[in-house]
């Protein structure tokens, strides 16, 4: 794993330093579009670059979120046409050779089902689910627009907190680690509270009945 994770860093970071903006587009895409490439490495490196005056802060952390965006709707392209028969054979065929699994989907999948629409803009700040979610929302036939906003809005979020951090760090930026660590709790819990209180909504007006 550790040398799977230092084979990634050295070709993102290459790749930026090479590319600049539109690697930095190329890979947040990719990412959202299923191909399990870590933004945690992509945008604290940009924002590293930031900070020694080689990039634009804002302009990395706008190119992330309209990466993901376009990223996302090519997933979620696939899952609206693809819907999940194929969906699903595509995984089994082809997910090990972009580090895709069925687990992964399903996990996805469940959330989407649990929370419904909302998760879309909470799960880009979530490991794994934010870069399946976006099939469940397709084969769900979500409604594009609102698919673009909460998947645009979310990903500025979670693009700016990387690069910032990133930014801050300088030179240490791959400690993020640590830090992103402690912000997932947060997030998880988060959500969690907002599960038990769509369950409780629902009970309230079951009971109204």
């Amino acid at each position: 794993m550790n040398e799977i994770i230092t084979f990634f860093t050295h070709f993102i970071i290459g790749i930026i330093e090479k590319s600049g903006y539109l690697g930095v587009f190329t890979l947040m895409a990719a990412e959202s579009a299923l191909i399990t490439i870590p933004s945690e490495v992509t945008m604290p490196f940009a924002g590293f670059l930031a900070s020694a005056g080689k990039m634009n802060l804002y302009l990395v952390i706008l190119t992330g979120a309209l990466a993901n965006l376009f990223g996302s709707l090519l997933a979620y392209a696939l899952g609206w046409w693809g819907e999940e028969h194929l969906i699903r054979s595509l995984i089994k065929k082809y997910g090990k050779y972009v580090l895709v699994s069925e687990h992964e989907y399903d996990r996805s999948e469940r959330w989407f089902r649990r929370y419904g629409e909302k998760i879309v803009f909470f799960s880009r700040v979530l490991p794994i689910v934010r870069t399946f979610i976006s099939l469940p929302a397709g084969i769900a036939k979500m409604n594009l627009l609102r698919f673009s906003i909460f998947t645009f809005l979310g990903s500025l979020i979670w693009s700016a907190f990387l690069t910032y951090i990133g930014f801050m760090l300088g030179k240490n930026w791959h400690s993020i680690e640590g830090v992103y660590r402690q912000f997932e709790y947060l997030i998880v819990i988060c959500v969690f509270l907002l599960g038990l209180y769509y369950v409780a909504h629902k009970l309230k007006k079951v009971n109204r009945k």
